[in-house]
């Protein structure tokens, strides 16, 4: 694409990137030198580095033993208080981590017709769709992020039959080591809740849709102005994200204003407690803000799985928990809505929740 060709007004920007489906990927490969003004940030929107809190960081824990006391003392103290920590020796490879990051990669490679065969809307597939940002109709500012969305159906090799064949068999292989993961840690932070029981219904409630993205953020031109996500919590369960060796994934601290760096370590995968969760322990485990920035260097990919309900389940407080519920009952799919119909802020959309 030319120099001449290059979209640089708000208009031709959204309508190249968002309705024709070429996102920020697309925009970067067309040779842009500056970030347009479609994706700059309110400067008091923008990320301090200076509200950094260097001496912090989150847990790290070794789950070689599910059942050592220890090991559950550690998830459940870290869920509420951090929201956030990371686990090794998890059980899953370092080859199908590396296998799953190399295919996000190689998708977004591709060449943008190829790409955006797989954008929302006319994905050949109900169960994967490429988008960008993360509201783009309802942003001021678009975020630094295509991802490419895949919902996980255990068992059904139809569902994952129009997956782009560049990373279909590194995502599934991926998928079916983390659920076991997952299982395992849920049932951990059930413990903490005193609910012993992890059976079907429990797990439809908990665990009934998981999505998994391939997230990637191409490097930046001025990454100070932008942001890769903004400040969000998720509406998950958990999520179980792998980083790559980049970086860029910041935590609120426990100090007001503050941002703890969550850093890359090989084979590790940071878990971070969900909305979902937070409701259903009745605020004893916290969803926890979080952003990414933005970056001039490289171009980042990560990968996190979105534990969440099957879209027609009810949660709400545990009876377990033996207090007063500061949340009311809802339908997860009521809440999914909510959320996607606004632009990230925080950790605002909680308040849907409360009685």
């Amino acid at each position: 694409m030319s120099s001449s060709t290059i979209p640089n007004s708000f208009d031709d920007v959204t309508d190249f990137v968002v309705n024709r489906g070429n996102g920020i990927t697309g925009l970067v490969d067309s040779g842009i030198q500056k970030v347009p003004e479609r994706y700059i940030l309110p400067p008091q929107q923008r990320f301090d580095l200076t509200k950094v809190v260097s001496q912090d960081s989150i847990l790290i824990i070794d789950v070689s033993n599910w059942d050592d006391p220890e090991v559950i003392k550690s998830i459940c103290e870290a869920s509420g208080k951090w929201g956030f920590f990371q686990i090794i020796n998890h059980g899953i490879p370092l080859q199908v981590l590396e296998n799953i990051t190399d295919a996000a990669h190689s998708f977004f490679g591709l060449p943008n017709e190829q790409r955006s065969k797989y954008y929302k809307g006319a994905s050949p597939s109900e169960t994967v769709f490429l988008a960008t940002s993360f509201s783009p109709q309802a942003e001021v500012a678009l975020e630094w992020r295509d991802y490419l969305s895949f919902q996980y159906i255990p068992g059904n090799d139809q569902a994952s039959a129009l997956w782009p064949p560049v990373c279909k068999d590194e995502v599934l292989e991926y998928m079916k080591k983390a659920e076991i993961v997952i299982k395992n840690l849920l049932q951990v932070l059930l413990q903490g809740l005193n609910v012993k029981d992890f059976d079907r219904d429990t797990q439809h409630t908990l665990m009934g849709s998981p999505r998994i993205y391939l997230n990637y953020y191409p490097k930046c031109p001025n990454p100070e102005l932008t942001a890769g996500v903004g400040p969000h919590s998720d509406i998950s369960t958990i999520t179980v994200l792998l980083q790559d060796d980049i970086g860029g994934l910041y935590v609120r601290g426990i100090e007001d204003d503050t941002w703890i760096h969550v850093p890359p370590i090989k084979g590790a995968l940071v878990i971070n407690i969900g909305d979902v969760l937070q409701i259903i322990s009745n605020d004893k485990y916290k969803s926890i803000e979080h952003r990414v920035v933005a970056n001039k260097i490289k171009n980042r990919v990560s990968v996190p799985i979105f534990v969440n309900p099957a879209p027609d389940a009810v949660f709400g407080p545990l009876p377990e928990s033996g207090e007063i519920p500061i949340y009311k009952q809802l339908v997860f799919s009521d809440y999914f809505n909510f959320y996607f119909s606004k632009p990230h802020d925080g950790k605002k959309t909680i308040d849907y929740a409360r009685i």
